[in-house]
């Protein structure tokens, strides 16, 4: 009983330490049901659902309508080519502006590079190399994982991969190890966030 006690303690203690604008902000939870629904159908019952709407956020901060500048599109910012390759597979996928088909899109394009690292332990380590592959592309991270290898670093774990990253030609990487300190941040706010809401 004093173990669940500490634990629910250390709970509200987290969420009081997050940062003023992480305590004055309430992410929508609008898109909640989708990340959960798609979450558990290409990840399994179990599986946090939080790390694809952290990414969301990191991607679009949870606007459905937006476009970046090369062309990406929605909640999850895919490329037009990208859905219509995933949408092949999903035909009931209709529409890539459309909030639903878009996170379930993101979801479904996760899982396939998840699958590219499957000699990786499950796990944020994995996670870590899916999301790179997700923004900068898998080949990027694959020739970082050599190069981390012929540095004697341990080519599993991402932070071998963002030391080794500048020697990766033609990689903004400082765009991709930002955008994985992102995710892991919005995240744990999330995470905190949630388990600060159980204790009220």
């Amino acid at each position: 009983m004093r173990a669940r006690h500490a634990v629910l303690l250390l709970c509200a203690c987290l969420v009081s330490f997050l940062p003023a604008h992480a305590q004055r902000h309430q992410f929508p939870t609008k898109y909640d049901d989708y990340f959960r629904k798609y979450s558990k159908r290409f990840f399994g019952i179990g599986f946090d659902w939080r790390f694809f709407k952290a990414q969301a956020l990191a991607e679009s901060n949870l606007v459905p309508d937006v476009q970046s500048r090369v062309g990406a599109i929605g909640l999850m910012q895919l490329m037009p080519s990208t859905f219509q390759e995933i949408q092949t597979e999903n035909p009931e996928f209709q529409a890539i502006d459309d909030a639903e088909w878009n996170i379930a899109s993101g979801i479904y394009y996760n899982r396939r590079l998840w699958r590219t690292w499957k000699e990786h332990p499950e796990g944020v380590e994995r996670l870590h190399f899916t999301f790179g592959s997700y923004n900068a592309g898998p080949l990027y991270i694959l020739q970082a994982r050599t190069l981390a290898e012929a540095d004697t670093l341990d080519p599993m774990i991402w932070q071998s991969i963002a030391k080794v990253a500048p020697k990766v030609r033609r990689w903004r990487y400082r765009e991709t190890l930002n955008y994985i300190q992102r995710i892991d941040s919005l995240h744990q706010i999330l995470d905190a966030t949630a388990k600060g809401r159980a204790l009220r």
